[in-house]
């Protein structure tokens, strides 16, 4: 029978320890399997991966198209509906209050509340984004959501006076003729 006191690995799963540096009788032979001399050869001595010598690696020879996104992933903390319940009943749950009491850390593009746990009181949550069961429990405990107002690039789009272009403004930056170039002629009698 099978018990703590018996268990064994698997026959085949453990391997005795390759010992190098033993001499010719260790079985690895008089260079540990390194082979004769170079920089692989050495202690210490590795190849980054892709190196091929000094040669223009494949990786840059290789032209680059197309697009990545990962330029504009947007990053949010998450902060679980039960790790609200640290704060008291009534409270504004807002960035600095989660930031005061180390819920989030660092730098990032909003916050976003997940619905994992329970919450225990009525919170006001100001969150950039909130999911549908986080949502519900929060409104279920007798709380309230607040979605924040988007970064500066959609206060630019409510915010009438950013639309307003200033005359003089406008009429530098209307599309003005192309400028032709005229070739000089020199005289063939010089």
């Amino acid at each position: 029978m099978l018990r703590l006191h018996n268990l064994r690995p698997r026959p085949g799963a453990r391997h005795r320890v390759k010992r190098l540096g033993c001499g010719e009788s260790s079985g690895h032979g008089k260079t540990s399997g390194k082979g004769h001399k170079g920089q692989k050869a050495r202690s210490g001595g590795s190849i980054r991966l892709g190196f091929e010598g000094g040669q223009m690696p494949l990786i840059r020879r290789l032209p680059k198209r197309g697009f990545n996104n990962a330029a504009f992933h947007k990053d949010y903390a998450i902060v679980n509906v039960g790790d609200l319940n640290t704060f008291e009943g009534g409270t504004v749950v807002n960035e600095q209050l989660l930031r005061e009491s180390n819920l989030i850390r660092g730098h990032f593009a909003g916050i976003k509340i997940l619905g994992q746990g329970e919450l225990k009181h009525n919170l006001q949550v100001e969150t950039d984004k909130i999911s549908a069961t986080a949502r519900e429990k929060i409104e279920k405990s007798g709380g309230t959501v607040t979605l924040r107002e988007r970064r500066i690039t959609e206060q630019n789009k409510t915010d009438p006076t950013a639309s307003e272009v200033k005359p003089d403004v406008a009429a530098s930056t209307a599309r003005r003729p192309p400028k032709t170039k005229t070739k000089s002629r020199k005289n063939k009698s010089e």
